[in-house]
């Protein structure tokens, strides 16, 4: 046992999901635990500010290539410096995320508590599931795996739920028992019986338990996994304040989810009653109902209008459009700038199939967004013509774009706000708003923001071919290697 004045529980947010049931704001390019889908601040955000504070040490993340700088922004912006990043060569499931973050908080701090949390769920009451958690560390120093049951409200098919060996308490105290066993996402009339019965609980997929415990865990019924995991860490590199597990292992690994890989085969499992409120925003359902419907069941977000509406979700995300929904009962409707969403509330489950279809016809928005979100800012496409291209670029202070040339396009730069630091071949020059720079095809070119406010700049790209993959880096400071985003 830690004293007082050591953090005791290191959090591990896992950020490597799609979250594909709630496109077209979500997708691949910009999975939703980065969005602000239910206030001013990230899913992602909210999960790191929840479990930080006296008693948790500063969290952990396991994310992909593509999110690693998302995940250190976003984290800098609520001021939470991270104790280690873990980048996943490819997405494997959950089973190999939280092994290797096991096998490296075990190299470090012997021992210690792990706190394994998604880092898209949403649990308005921080302080009550922080006491939570302490409640359970007990048993977690013990040798236990705790997992936390939340009270369900109804009869819920869409997760998975924890058969109790006795019924919570009225006030749903955070009293450890052993856990019975796991439900698979179960039926109607399943569902409906375990909510009555009073001796279920949601699974939400949150665990507390000692490095040690897990990693024994997988050496008892998991031995190859902990092999080839433990060989992606050990061949880990370094790479810019990141630790980039080892592909090839890794690549080897079976794609798995934690319950299955151990949770359901262990028998010193340990589960905690959580009876505050708790959502994992799995669909655009889940976002209507979290948000606070009005008396008629409304919910309306961003530039949207609902007359004569009932139990609507109206949801738009550009300035430049008004979304206006006149009649309409049992209704998602979510416009993004690209792509439309309309859908009977009841099949708000079925967008992942939406996604798929949108895939096997090739469609771009199915995966990306029209913002696209590098190290160094973002920017976006606002016209795109068959030899021509305009886009908004947006650095932020005291960031750079790599030094690159093209083979197929010149360029022209127009900065609206701040000052650009502009290197074309051997000439460097600032040049501020309503100036502007060409960039000749083949040219060695940077732009670079000196300034302490954002640079925009309108870039206008003309030739035969536009696609970003047309990039050659000289030199970069965030060491993205050649390729599209590298």
């Amino acid at each position: 046992m830690t004293d007082d004045l050591t953090p005791e529980i290191h959090p591990l947010l896992l950020c490597g999901g799609s979250g594909t049931r709630l496109w077209p704001l979500s997708r691949k390019s910009y999975p939703k635990q980065f969005a602000r889908l239910t206030g001013e601040e990230s899913l992602f955000q909210a999960s790191a500010r929840r479990l930080s504070g006296p008693g948790f040490a500063a969290p952990m993340a396991i994310t992909g290539s593509d999110f690693r700088f998302i995940v250190t922004e976003q984290l800098a912006a609520v001021e939470i410096a991270p104790a280690a990043i873990l980048i996943e060569p490819e997405g494997r499931n959950t089973a190999p995320a939280i092994l290797a973050a096991a096998l490296a908080l075990e190299a470090r701090a012997p021992g210690a508590l792990m706190l394994v949390a998604p880092a898209d769920h949403v649990i308005p009451d921080a302080a009550r599931f922080r006491d939570v958690v302490q409640a359970a560390a007990p048993a977690a120093h013990a040798g236990r795996i705790v997992t936390f049951g939340i009270r369900p409200d109804r009869a819920e098919t869409g997760y998975g739920w924890l058969e109790l060996t006795d019924a919570p308490d009225a006030d749903f105290s955070p009293v450890p028992q052993d856990l019975k066993g796991f439900v698979e996402k179960p039926d109607d009339a399943t569902a409906r019986a375990m909510l009555e019965g009073g001796q279920h609980l949601w699974n939400a997929g949150i665990f507390l338990m000692s490095s040690a415990t897990l990693i024994a865990a997988f050496e008892t019924h998991a031995p190859e996994m902990l092999a080839g995991t433990r060989a992606a860490v050990d061949g880990a590199e370094r790479d810019l304040g990141f630790t980039r597990l080892a592909p090839d292992p890794w690549a080897a690994l079976d794609d798995i989810s934690i319950d299955y890989a151990v949770m359901e085969k262990s028998d010193n499992l340990t589960v905690v009653p959580y009876g505050g409120a708790w959502s994992d925003l799995g669909g655009w359902d889940a976002v209507w109902r979290d948000s606070g419907p009005d008396t008629a069941g409304v919910v309306t977000a961003g530039p949207s209008t609902a007359l004569d509406c009932e139990n609507t979700l109206l949801r738009a995300e550009s300035e430049a459009q008004e979304l206006v929904g006149i009649g309409l009962s049992d209704v998602i409707a979510v416009a993004m700038p690209d792509a439309v969403l309309v859908a009977h509330k009841d099949r708000a489950q079925d967008v992942k199939q939406a996604v798929a279809a949108l895939k096997a016809k090739g469609v771009p928005q199915a995966e990306t967004l029209p913002r696209d979100y590098r190290p160094w800012g973002w920017y976006e496409s606002l016209v795109v013509g068959e030899r021509f291209q305009v886009k908004r670029i947006h650095v932020t202070p005291g960031a750079a774009l790599s030094l690159q040339s093209h083979h197929h396009r010149s360029e022209h730069w127009i900065v609206v706000e701040g000052t650009a630091k502009v290197t074309v071949d051997e000439t460097v020059q600032l040049v501020t708003e309503n100036q502007s720079v060409y960039i000749p095809l083949g040219a060695v070119h940077r732009m670079e923001n000196p300034g302490k406010v954002p640079m925009v700049l309108i870039e206008v790209q003309t030739g035969a071919y536009l696609g970003e993959d047309d990039i050659i880096r000289y030199e970069d400071v965030y060491a993205r290697g050649q390729g599209a985003k590298g």
